[in-house]
Parts: C-alpha cells; structure tokens; sequence
C-alpha cells in the first residue's frame, strides 16, 4: 500500500474502539485526530452530542474538512452502523466464516473484514475502490494483528470467487443497490448488514432477516440506529 496514503489516515485519524465492537480498535476521526492547523479545528469544548456522539465522534466539521482534503467522503474514518452491526454479527456467529474465503465488498474501515479475520477466516479479501481506504484497512489490519489482503477497484460486473461475501452497508443508494444486488445474487452465501433508514433501496424478496441490533450511530439522524442483518435467500436477481 502508498505509504503517502497511510500517513494520510495517520495523520487524521487516532487509534480507539468501535462502540459496538470494542474488542477491535480502528483508526477513526476525533476531534483530537484533526490537525491543529486545520481550518474550522478548533479544540473540543465538551463531549459530542448527537447523532455523532461516542469514541469516533468529532462533529461533521470534522468529517467534512477530512472528505475536502481526501477528496471524497472518508467512508474509512467512520463507524458506521451497518459494518458494526455486522462485524459484531459475525464475531458472535464465527461459524459464518470459520476456515472459509471471505469478500469484504465496500469495506470501508476494514472492520468487518478484521471481525471475519478474528473469528477465523482462511482467508480474507478487503475491496473498496477509494485507495484511503485501503491504507486504513491495512492499518486496522494489523493493529488488530490480523491477515487481510487489500484489492482495490469496482468489482461488481464480475463473480466474486470467494465462499462468503460481506456488505456493511451498500443499500443506501438506488444506482449501486442497482449493481450490487446482481452481484451478490452470483456468489455464494451473502451477509449484508442494513441500517433503517427513511430512504433505503433494499430489494424486497431477495434477503432473509437472520438478527437485529442497535448500534451507535454515526452522521445519522438518530444516536442510534437498527440495524438488521439480511442472508441472501434468492440466487435469482437479474
């Protein structure tokens, strides 16, 4: 991986817990993760509120002055509701992904691709097409003293080859919910984590609800969010 990129996430991200996950630690944006020099980075004055509330919290200034200087919005940097669900899913079911191939599609942060790696994967793929993110899951990877191969880029008009696919969160808008559910509808078994949301392009009569969790949220519009996890049950989807 770039070692510009990953001093990049160092260099605006600090080391802590995931709030529904605690026993992994990423690297997530705090207001003390933000460079003093930043514009708009003033010091804390109290505990956040709100619906960034809790380890990973430093308001949306902070996210959005971290999404102008990566140039997209830092997917990587935050925990959000539908991988921690998911992460803590799997962790808590780790016959999911015991001596198996596991995809992490869109992974973000790596925090599911970790959790997968920590309940015993055989071996675990990561993907995103930002390459920040990939730096941070390389990061997170082995502060977590894991084994995660990184790849980078859209893989969604192919196959994937692994025995498991993962997806925290990836039915937040209509033109990827379009691609990915094909995809996923061609590889083996298939978690996905789903936070409720007033809008969602989550397709009816394609998954199975198999657990419900609610989960600090992040950026939301709630402190907290449900958030359920689906088991493809179709192999149909055209």
């Amino acid at each position: 991986m770039d070692d510009d990129a990953e001093d990049f996430v160092r260099a605006h991200t600090r080391l802590a817990p995931v709030p529904y996950v605690p026993e992994i630690r990423l690297r997530l944006i705090t207001p003390s993760a933000v460079p003093s020099g930043a514009p708009g980075a003033g010091p804390a004055t109290g505990p956040a509120t709100g619906p960034a509330a809790g380890p990973a919290a430093g308001g949306d200034d902070h996210v959005y002055e971290l999404w102008e200087r990566a140039g997209r919005l830092p997917f990587w940097a935050c925990p959000w509701a539908g991988g921690q669900a998911l992460a803590r899913h799997v962790l808590d079911h780790p016959e999911i992904v015991r001596g198996r191939t596991v995809l992490d599609l869109a992974t973000g942060s790596g925090l599911v691709a970790v959790a997968a790696a920590l309940a015993g994967a055989a071996l675990v793929v990561a993907n995103d097409v930002d390459p920040y993110a990939l730096a941070a899951v390389g990061l997170n990877a082995r502060a977590n003293g894991v084994a995660v191969r990184v790849v980078e880029g859209d893989l969604l008009d192919g196959t994937p080859s692994q025995q498991v696919v993962l997806a925290g969160d990836v039915y937040y808008e209509e033109p990827l919910a379009r691609r990915v559910t094909p995809f996923l509808s061609r590889a083996g078994d298939v978690l996905i984590g789903v936070p409720d949301r007033a809008c969602s392009y989550l397709p009816e009569g394609v998954f199975e609800q198999v657990g419900v969790h609610h989960v600090p949220a992040f950026l939301e519009d709630t402190p907290s969010k449900r958030t359920t996890i689906y088991r493809l049950s179709a192999h149909s989807v055209t």
